[in-house]
């Protein structure tokens, strides 16, 4: 309860801090379905440091968030000389699953064509999520069904970091995560169906977890459930557990951009780790 309750109180922290960012990257967006959801925004560093893109899917609790409101985001990762997309998806109750999964599928094919249609190499793929995009890239990722299904090809990712994902659906989670997938899921859907630790398979993509013990909306437990069936499958996971004391759910999984490498442990290793790569 605690630790829900800071939650909620931090919201006032990152709201004020989101509004001193600054803009140093205007993004270009693009379409890739009719709804006013399913776009993504691309970012272009002004000084490329890396050959590697990022592949960014947001959290919001898969009822709300855009790439736009999440623009920070892009800015930081920009700023680290990363090109960047941040892909958006339609969002539960009008929309519910899997049209979720299937937005961020489509999404992801349509930006690998659009930077090979820029000459950018998409053979250094990495795949990101806080929270609901940790959910859907992890099935994005691990998932062989969803892959055929949605005609995903995953050779050119080279790692995934998901953050605060709600990779296991356990019985003691959290009441606000139960409300929330009652209203993704229809009454009666089979949820394993979109439950990544039922559906991860074996591939070549390593992934880094990065989960606080003190969330107070997720369970750190989901991500030591999907780190034991990573293990099992002989996939490399790397179970990150944050430090910082800023540890809330939205403070790690999307507030840390607001913030420094050095000032926040959690960003630098997020960034560390794909520099590592």
């Amino acid at each position: 309860m605690n630790d829900y309750i800071r939650e909620n109180l931090s919201y006032f922290g990152l709201y004020g801090r989101m509004f001193q960012v600054k803009k140093c990257f205007k993004p270009k967006r693009v379409a890739y379905g009719k709804d006013k959801d399913q776009y993504f925004l691309f970012y272009e560093p002004a000084g490329i440091k890396s050959d590697k893109v990022i592949i960014w899917v947001h959290g919001g609790g898969w009822n709300a968030g855009t790439p736009k409101f999440f623009d920070f985001v892009g800015q930081c990762i920009a700023g680290e000389g990363y090109r960047m997309i941040s892909l958006g998806y339609r969002l539960s109750p009008k929309f519910k699953y899997p049209c979720q999964i299937m937005d961020v599928c489509n999404g992801f094919n349509a930006a690998i064509k659009y930077l090979e249609k820029r000459n950018i190499c998409t053979s250094k793929i990495i795949v990101a999520g806080p929270s609901a995009g940790a959910h859907l890239t992890s099935l994005m990722c691990y998932s062989k069904q969803i892959q055929e299904k949605c005609h995903v090809d995953i050779s050119g990712i080279i790692g995934y970091i998901g953050s605060g994902g709600p990779y296991s659906f356990r019985n003691d989670q959290s009441l606000t995560l139960r409300l929330l997938l009652d209203q993704l899921f229809k009454k009666g859907y089979d949820r394993r169906k979109g439950e990544p630790v039922a559906l991860m398979t074996g591939n070549h993509i390593p992934m880094l977890l990065i989960q606080s013990r003190h969330d107070g909306l997720i369970e750190y437990a989901c991500a030591e459930d999907f780190a034991r069936k990573a293990e099992k499958l002989g996939n490399r996971c790397e179970l990150y557990s944050v430090v910082d004391k800023k540890n809330t759910h939205s403070w790690y999984t999307a507030g840390m951009f607001l913030e420094s490498r050095c000032e926040n442990k959690g960003l630098d290793k997020f960034f560390s780790w794909i520099e590592e790569l």
